[in-house]
């Protein structure tokens, strides 16, 4: 199981960015939550808030995951990355039965 860490500029971009990949059935859960962001943008620093998408899916589906989020977000370069977890069992295998097999 991979988490892939997506950074948004609104909840609802990211909302409807979660539903369409649930509806693709390339992750199975997201969990998404305000955070303020600094970081340099064309030579200045920024400091805004974004709101941080956690999808949560299997490693097979990270390339289908990038694909489609580097085509719909609205970040001329989005932040993609993927983290390994160890998930319990039970929660393994139900995210295993919601991604498209």
């Amino acid at each position: 199981m991979i988490f892939i860490y997506i950074t948004n500029p609104s909840e609802k971009g990211a909302k409807e960015l979660a539903k369409k990949l649930l509806e693709k059935k390339i992750i199975a859960c997201a969990n998404i939550f305000p955070v303020s962001s600094l970081y340099k943008w064309e030579g200045k620093v920024v400091d805004e808030k974004e709101f941080v998408m956690i999808a949560k899916t299997e490693d097979k589906m990270y390339r289908a995951v990038k694909s489609f989020v580097e085509k719909n977000h609205p970040y001329k370069i989005p932040c993609i990355t993927k983290i390994s977890v160890m998930p319990n069992d039970k929660y393994s295998r139900w995210l295993s039965r919601q991604i498209k097999k």
